[in-house]
């Protein structure tokens, strides 16, 4: 067995234990990850998914590179650098035309595909959100419980201030109450 493929020998503590459970817990959670995203493309109608290669087409270098080839050969024919080739657009107005139609589709593409991210971020938050209250409240309710026993046993540190106000309850409208008072109070100094 390769020594970097060696598991860890187990410590007193159960170290290499906890090793495995947080790399099950890992694994878990990145096929939960993997899953969540295999539904929410699937979810996707295939406008949304056309506009999504089409923007992933459209911001590769192969993009840029056969940009740059059908530009340089359309210049090329239309000043006459290629003999046997017709001038079929020697003002470039064709050029300029098919350039700006392009680039009203190529952005509207980007647009969708933005929204559709956009969309997938927010709900990717809320769920961040949802998180963190409860483990908010988990650790509020743990420090709750923990200065119960050390009360109990009588240690001096059950009285510790930075405990106490640990163990206070958030309300997230307060959060958000004061986040608004402060944005708003930005907006008017700035």
């Amino acid at each position: 067995m390769d020594a970097e493929r060696a598991e860890p020998p187990p410590t007193a503590g159960g170290e290499a234990g906890a090793d495995r459970d947080m790399a099950a817990v890992l694994r878990r959670n990145i096929e939960a990850m993997r899953a969540q995203r295999h539904r929410e493309e699937g979810e996707a109608g295939w406008g949304e998914r056309l506009a999504g290669r089409i923007t992933a087409f459209s911001g590769s270098l192969a993009f840029v590179w056969l940009h740059l080839a059908l530009v340089a050969a359309w210049v090329a024919v239309n000043l006459g650098l290629v003999p046997q080739a017709p001038r079929f657009d020697r003002s470039f107005v064709i050029l300029a035309t098919v350039a700006s139609v392009e680039a009203i589709f190529l952005s509207t593409f980007v647009l969708i595909s933005q929204n559709r991210i956009a969309a997938l971020a927010e709900k990717r938050a809320a769920l961040d959100l949802q998180i963190n209250l409860l483990a908010e409240y988990e650790i509020t309710q743990l420090v709750k419980l923990t200065t119960a026993i050390a009360g109990k046993l009588g240690l001096d540190d059950a009285r510790d201030p930075e405990l106490e106000e640990i163990a206070q309850e958030v309300a997230p409208e307060t959060v958000l109450e004061e986040l608004d008072e402060e944005m708003a109070a930005r907006t008017k100094r700035g």
